[in-house]
């Protein structure tokens, strides 16, 4: 029910961030609602609900908004998880279902049952395979206490749409089922092995919480980790080794970081503070949200406790660098003297003063948390620079939260460089300051500017 980040590309999902574990977390006040959903009574009968389902209702509408489902299943402008959200496949077009409790339309008629086998094994009250949009191996991990209450919050606690959603336009055979029922045989854990998993040994209950809202209702590492020849993740938790969380592929032009611990393209630099401060605001000292991750902020992260945020970050911050050969960044001034004393500059170098300098600086450090700096940023770095060149081309938005209500928008210079300069620009940006990674050519540009297009584009979440 999260938002499939790299669905377009690999008919799997990405990110979105937790659920709760089976340790009460709702001593604080729940969120408000992103959803806009009714909450205080008993939508389907009208009536009114007693004290404890209410709390319940709320503690499933946490769960909804921290598992992100409202952003695959609600459409901008649309009612609150009526589907319809396109995912554009190789194969063909793959729309997201109604999931309020009409019982025509949407999933009125499901028992709790039903419910949990679809969330926790991709499997429909009719027995077909669900494709793994929804993140089932991973919510294979989610506790019977969050299943539980999710279910009355979609029961009790969303209004019923009355809309049909448009048919799949994956032409036959690509649409059969049946093979996603053998790649769930063959990839897809199954709930007792991932409830074992999430329950292993950890020494503290924080890094244990942390590790459970990560590896398995947050689903991380749908985006954050690489993925093998049948497109199934190459690993769903750290026990299966240093590839998890080591970074993903490119999707729609966004390369997801590692969040591991390497010191340059990873987290290593970062502390737990910089971390929570990014969950909760999309933003920090060290980088901004932007595309896919931005969205989850806004419908997910934003939302939960400080408690949740804080397990999540020193959870994270425990994994060691997937490439120990890694070293930290330091700074080197060099570009910083060339761009202040201008004269002889290379294309790069003007380009920069021309388009970028206001924001970012001569010194590449912006002005965090509101510009983000260049400097030392693990986006600049990664190996693969096609967010960056993404961010250039398109331009990105960060959208504001309850913390921080700003919006800040950088807009897309594609219209007003060649493909010669938007290359220059990148490549000086990824050398300067001691950001040492490889240059960008012409081709790496044209290639990303023929993939994306306006549908790529970063738009405001709904």
């Amino acid at each position: 029910m999260g938002k499939s980040k790299s669905f377009s590309a690999s008919l799997f999902s990405g990110l979105a961030l937790a659920t709760i574990l089976a340790t009460p977390v709702f001593a604080a006040a729940a969120p408000s609602d992103p959803s806009g959903a009714e909450t205080d009574s008993d939508t389907n009968s009208g009536t009114s609900t007693s004290t404890n389902a209410q709390d319940l209702i709320a503690k499933g509408r946490y769960v909804a908004a921290a598992a992100d489902c409202a952003a695959c299943h609600t459409l901008p402008g649309s009612a609150s998880f009526a589907g319809g959200y396109a995912f554009q496949l190789p194969i063909g077009t793959l729309y997201s279902p109604n999931i309020t409790p009409d019982k025509t339309n949407g999933i009125g008629n499901w028992t709790e049952a039903q419910f949990v086998r679809a969330i926790r094994e991709g499997v429909r009250p009719d027995g077909a395979a669900l494709y793994p949009a929804m993140p089932f191996p991973s919510y294979a991990r989610m506790t019977d206490e969050d299943l539980h209450a999710l279910y009355a919050y979609f029961m009790h606690g969303v209004q019923p749409v009355a809309q049909a959603v448009r048919p799949n336009g994956i032409p036959w055979p690509l649409s059969m089922r049946f093979p996603l029922t053998v790649w769930r045989w063959v990839f897809a854990p199954s709930p007792e092995s991932a409830r074992k998993s999430a329950e292993r040994s950890f020494p503290t209950p924080e890094l244990a919480r942390g590790a459970y809202l990560v590896e398995g209702p947050g689903h991380c590492g749908a985006c954050h980790t690489k993925r093998g020849l049948a497109m199934q993740e190459t690993a769903l938790t750290a026990e299966d080794g240093p590839q998890y969380l080591a970074g993903g592929a490119a999707v729609d032009g966004w390369t997801p970081p590692s969040l591991r611990g390497e010191p340059r393209t990873g987290l290593g630099a970062w502390s737990v503070a910089d971390l929570t401060a990014f969950l909760r605001t999309g933003r920090n000292m060290r980088g901004s949200a932007f595309g896919n991750m931005d969205t989850a902020v806004h419908h997910g992260t934003q939302y939960l406790t400080d408690d949740d945020l804080t397990a999540m970050a020193r959870y994270l911050k425990a994994l060691p660098a997937a490439n120990k050969a890694e070293q930290s960044w330091q700074t080197d001034p060099a570009a910083t003297r060339a761009l202040r004393a201008g004269g002889k500059l290379t294309n790069g170098q003007r380009l920069y003063l021309d388009n970028c300098a206001a924001c970012h600086r001569s010194t590449g450090a912006g002005y965090a948390p509101a510009f983000p700096p260049l400097a030392g940023n693990p986006v600049v770095m990664n190996t693969a620079p096609d967010s960056l060149i993404h961010i250039v081309l398109m331009g990105a938005t960060l959208h504001g939260t309850q913390a921080a209500p700003s919006a800040f928008t950088m807009p897309g210079f594609g219209n007003r460089l060649s493909d010669a300069q938007v290359a220059a620009v990148v490549t000086f940006i990824r050398h300067a300051w001691g950001n040492d990674a490889s240059a960008v050519s012409n081709v790496d540009v044209a290639r990303l500017r023929k993939q994306l297009t306006p549908s790529t584009m970063q738009s405001a979440p709904p």
